[in-house]
């Protein structure tokens, strides 16, 4: 690792460094060689539709392969396939990790939660940690700044009238160049997520001071399902995932490393593709030093045992 605090936005705005050949120790409860972490991301309801003011149907993380924007018309075979993850593949889901009294972090567009307050009182049923997915599920890239700003003062506003309280943690997911200087701006999230970078959560520093970063998955995901060269079969998804772990719960004897899992109501919801997810928390099971947590804990855990890391952050502009 380097030392001295180094600044992102003068000349090269990027982290390559990172935690370099020697990872800090983790340090994580019970001595655990990895967190494993699950997130649901609640989006039906909150999807493109043009019920829902937008110029276009959805087409994006649907079984309609290759499904495309129908400017100014509704597309009933996605909107019944967004149905089915509110009506059934959530509740299975719930049903799931709840029997196994198993933490879950909610990444929850704040439409799609006040579509649903059922949903959302078993989220709160079961103690979940519910962070903030964005207003509506929707592209930042040529968002205006303003507007992407807009857009999260209304997602926690609404989201804190759905659920009894403010969102701790953030992901847009299609995010923007200007998403994090927000979340920096705003000051109330513990952590945010809009980073594939790490094994381990990592510190930047703000406008109002140290903030975490706990890294998510693309690829330990279940919207492989409906990419080109991802899982065909459930049993696909659950080696993928057991080598993921294999090979961390490995790294963790010297060095111990986070997982995240990444779920969809409507994909991994489905039957089929379920049973891979059974096999995989059937196989953490049989480990003993595994810590299954929310991002929030992750967070908190992160800030109480590693911020002497904080001053060696690189700053965002």
């Amino acid at each position: 690792m380097t030392t001295g605090a180094r600044t992102v936005g003068a000349g090269y705005p990027r982290d390559l460094i990172g935690y370099g050949a020697n990872p800090p120790d983790a340090r994580w409860p019970g001595r655990a060689r990895i967190a494993v972490q699950f997130v649901i991301n609640y989006e039906e309801g909150g999807e493109s539709c043009i019920l829902h003011g937008d110029p276009t149907s959805e087409a994006f993380l649907s079984d309609v392969l290759g499904a495309e924007p129908w400017p100014g018309q509704r597309h009933m075979n996605i909107e019944s396939m967004y149905e089915y993850g509110a009506r059934a593949g959530f509740w299975r889901l719930w049903r799931l990790f709840t029997a196994r009294r198993l933490p879950v972090t909610v990444f929850a567009v704040a439409q799609a939660l006040r579509r649903n307050p059922t949903a959302v009182a078993a989220m709160r049923e079961a103690g979940w940690e519910i962070a903030s997915h964005g207003l509506k599920w929707i592209d930042y890239k040529d968002a205006p700044e303003a507007e992407e700003r807009a857009h999260m003062a209304q997602a926690i506003r609404i989201h804190a009238e759905a659920t009894g309280e403010r969102p701790l943690g953030w992901y847009t997911g299609r995010c923007s160049t200007n998403t994090l200087k927000a979340v920096l701006d705003d000051g109330g999230f513990v952590y945010s997520s809009d980073s594939y970078a790490d094994d381990l959560p990592y510190f930047v520093r703000g406008p109002r001071g140290p903030h975490v970063i706990v890294p998510y998955s693309l690829d330990a995901n279940d919207m492989r399902f409906i990419n080109p060269q991802g899982f065909a079969t459930g049993e696909a998804f659950f080696i993928y995932l057991r080598d993921t772990f294999d090979v961390l719960y490995a790294e963790g004897d010297t060095a111990a490393k986070m997982m995240s899992v990444g779920l969809h109501c409507r994909l991994v919801g489905r039957p089929g593709r379920f049973a891979g997810l059974v096999r995989f928390l059937d196989h953490i099971a049989k480990h003993d030093r595994v810590w299954v947590a929310m991002r929030l804990d992750i967070a908190r855990h992160w800030q109480s045992e590693h911020a002497d890391l904080a001053a060696d952050a690189p700053a965002i502009a």
